[in-house]
């Protein structure tokens, strides 16, 4: 039997929206494109902020945003389609449903979301932070970075170590801000008048800023401050050492792939020893 135009053309669609499928040469060429376009929605976002030049030419802009969105909704679009001739989505209804709800796919709804979403509103106020959230378009670069892919990994990996650290931090906030209440309150009514205003400084402190705007006067609030200030630094140092070694690990199990000159296919460090 013929094979299906339709199912042909839908494989193809999706090795090309495929990052890089097998050295394939037009889906090296589909994300570099996007990857420059994403880049360059950025700086439109950030050059359009600048008066008079965003006033100037506001009408550039303007044709450069529904240029850019009728690319990221058409790629959108055929991502749905063709997410079938993946196994984890071979469902028509079900696995797309499934696609649409992942978290690469939901930010490329994201992306073009605050474009269409300025024609049901007409709040200007609703319209600057639409405006704002362009820059998650920035997002979709993790789907053609392979640095960030593998962070993203490692963040799934350590959400409960990171989670207790984060709980650890909380404990230490309001221990801190709690103290630095009950010593200092006497002596500046107006800096420290409550436990949550104090909470300021204690982030301030903890994080190792030091505004200088909220600061302890009595001995016994310095003395509290330094402890504080010297349990920020080793707080701080839990998350990047769980961090740091998670990612070390990662790259570690991450295996050591070149592409072949002549077929363009894949090749793992695993088959090279066996060929030599």
């Amino acid at each position: 039997m013929p094979a299906n135009p339709v199912s042909s053309v839908r494989r193809r669609t999706y090795r090309i929206l495929t990052v890089a499928d097998d050295g394939y040469a037009r889906s090296r060429a589909f994300d570099q494109f996007l990857l420059g376009l994403i880049l360059l929605n950025v700086a439109a976002v950030v050059a359009e902020s600048v008066e008079p030049f965003g006033t100037r030419y506001q009408s550039a802009f303007r044709i450069f945003e529904i240029f850019s969105v009728i690319i990221f909704s058409c790629e959108y679009v055929l991502r749905v389609w063709s997410c079938v001739e993946d196994p984890r989505y071979s469902n028509p209804v079900k696995g797309r449903l499934r696609y649409a709800l992942s978290p690469l796919a939901l930010i490329d709804l994201l992306a073009i979301l605050p474009f269409y979403l300025a024609f049901i509103t007409t709040d200007l106020r609703i319209l600057r932070v639409l405006r704002v959230f362009r820059l998650l378009r920035m997002a979709k670069i993790a789907r053609y970075s392979q640095t960030l892919q593998i962070f993203g990994r490692v963040l799934v990996a350590t959400r409960v170590q990171l989670l207790l650290t984060l709980i650890l931090m909380s404990v230490l906030l309001l221990l801190a801000s709690s103290l630095m209440y009950a010593v200092e309150q006497q002596a500046q009514p107006e800096a420290f008048s409550s436990i949550p205003a104090a909470m300021w400084w204690a982030i301030a402190t903890l994080t190792t800023v030091g505004y200088g705007d909220i600061y302890p006067v009595t001995a016994w609030g310095k003395f509290l401050g330094s402890l504080v200030a010297v349990f920020g630094i080793g707080m701080f140092a839990l998350p990047t050492g769980v961090l740091g070694a998670a990612f070390l690990q990662e790259l570690r199990s991450v295996p050591n792939v070149t592409v072949c000159p002549h077929c363009g296919k894949e090749i793992t460090g695993n088959k090279r020893k066996q060929e030599s």
